[in-house]
């Protein structure tokens, strides 16, 4: 259903060409088709239904699921609950992964961290690790009753970013560019940061189907730059090659490309076509983004010294600004090592320090630059922890298991409610009390900041019109709304 679809909407383009007789050379038809799909992805090949608030998205996910009460969900009354078991009428039955399902006992774990109230709007925090984020505190907004059906990484970082456990779907970023289209012909609109996190004790697989666009056309998917060696691989010429060469080569396979499309209008081959006419471009556009070397000294007092370390997420989260500076749509990072299963005492400072200044400058950074207000930053993993500790138990020593029915995250700028604090959950930070927002619900909250009715933005695929937010009900959280 799917190739009949896209050869019925190709279908016309042929037409087209047949009916204007032979075509001035095939390097006139790339550069059209060029033309055209740009023309197609600017504005979105469904325009915004309403007025967005955000222009870009730069979403900072923290791979293995950051723990909640260590972090933004406060909960003193634990103190009082160090290694007494977790009662079962909190537990009430729920799914266990493997790696505790067999623990003869629950022992609670009360975080170790001092935390205080930040900011006008009194969220209680971990400001011991978090200090620098804790001056943004009434720029962010605060969710702490996110949750999902996901219990394992795969499915829960793929529900995170795809809005379905079944990897293969379009992730956030495919459905921002596919929407939102470029507006910088010169560099994609979706790019994928790794960084690399000081502390590498446990990390997690991550791999290109994070980024894939799924069913939806191939130039939406996010291109990866790298932090050492070329930014993109391939993009420079091999050694003795000159640029006319190389633009040479480009011509020639584009002509080859466009024959096969006039002949069969597979819509790839356009794709094919506009991607070798995008790396050649960004041959000169990417040099110049990755030269750190023009930032100010004032940048990297902000951002901290490790800014000028390739690969950290000080460094990661400068490129970020540079990508949402220069027109890209979505900036997806990754930092990883949030996975603690043990050791959170040790760790957890590891990987606060790596986020905390870093945050705080890059909506500062925003700030100053006047891109806050249309620059939605997202911040958060894909489950929590569970308050129990998983292993043994010691005041220096404790680790926390994969936890999905209660977990924080954060939002600023792009039309979020700076300050609000939303959601809540009971003592033991497991069930959620107040205001549940599914993943669902958030990714349509994203969708309306970018414009968008997620009921309404749908691609027709296998037959069906298929949506980030999937077929069960998903619903706007208008708190979380300036």
């Amino acid at each position: 259903m799917h190739d009949f679809m896209n050869s019925a909407q190709m279908q016309s383009r042929r037409q087209f060409f047949t009916r204007g007789g032979s075509i001035v050379g095939s390097a006139a038809l790339a550069s059209l088709l060029g033309q055209q799909m740009a023309q197609a992805s600017t504005g979105g090949p469904q325009a915004p239904h309403f007025t967005p608030k955000a222009k870009r998205v730069i979403y900072l996910h923290m791979v293995g699921g950051p723990s909640q009460m260590d972090l933004f969900d406060h909960k003193p009354v634990m103190q009082d609950w160090y290694d007494k078991d977790l009662p079962e009428s909190v537990r009430m039955g729920q799914r266990l992964t493997t790696m505790t399902s067999g623990q003869a006992r629950f022992p609670i774990a009360p975080t170790k961290f001092k935390f205080s109230p930040a900011g006008e709007c009194g969220l209680w925090m971990n400001t011991e690790l978090l200090p620098w984020l804790s001056k943004k505190a009434d720029d962010i907004c605060w969710i702490r009753s996110l949750h999902t059906e996901a219990i394992n990484h795969e499915p829960a970082i793929a529900a995170m970013q795809t809005g379905n456990q079944v990897t293969g779907r379009p992730c956030l970023g495919s459905w921002a560019s596919y929407g939102l289209g470029t507006e910088n012909t010169n560099l994609p609109a979706f790019v994928v940061l790794v960084a690399v996190p000081s502390n590498r004790e446990q990390e997690q697989a991550i791999s290109s189907r994070l980024w894939s666009a799924g069913y939806l056309p191939g130039e939406h998917a996010g291109v990866s730059f790298r932090s050492q060696g070329d930014p993109i691989l391939y993009i420079n010429n091999p050694p003795g090659v000159p640029d006319a060469i190389r633009q040479r080569s480009i011509e020639g396979l584009n002509r080859l490309n466009a024959l096969n499309y006039e002949q069969h209008g597979d819509p790839e081959t356009a794709t094919r076509i506009q991607q070798y006419e995008m790396a050649f471009r960004m041959q000169a556009s990417v040099p110049e983004l990755t030269d750190l070397t023009q930032e100010s000294k004032h940048t990297f007092d902000l951002y901290g010294e490790a800014a000028k370390k390739p690969g950290t997420f000080a460094n990661t989260v400068l490129m970020a600004r540079r990508l949402a500076e220069r027109g890209v749509r979505f900036i997806q990072v990754y930092h990883n090592n949030w996975d603690h299963h043990g050791n959170v005492a040790g760790r957890m400072p590891d990987q606060c320090k790596d986020v905390d200044q870093p945050c705080y400058a890059l909506l500062e950074d925003l700030k100053q630059r006047g891109m806050f207000e249309d620059t939605l930053i997202i911040w958060g993993g894909e489950f929590g922890r569970t308050i129990y500790s998983q292993g043994g138990l010691s005041k220096e020593n404790y680790g926390r298991d994969h936890h999905p029915r209660c977990f924080s995250m954060w939002m600023a700028g792009g039309g979020a409610r700076g300050g609000q604090i939303y959601g809540e959950t009971d003592d033991f930070s497991y069930n959620i009390v107040k205001d549940p927002v599914h993943i669902r619900d958030f990714h349509a909250t994203i969708l309306h900041l970018l414009g968008f009715d997620h009921d309404r933005f749908t691609y027709k695929y296998q037959g069906l019109e298929q949506k980030l937010t999937g077929v069960e009900p998903a619903h706007v959280i208008p708190d979380l709304l300036a």
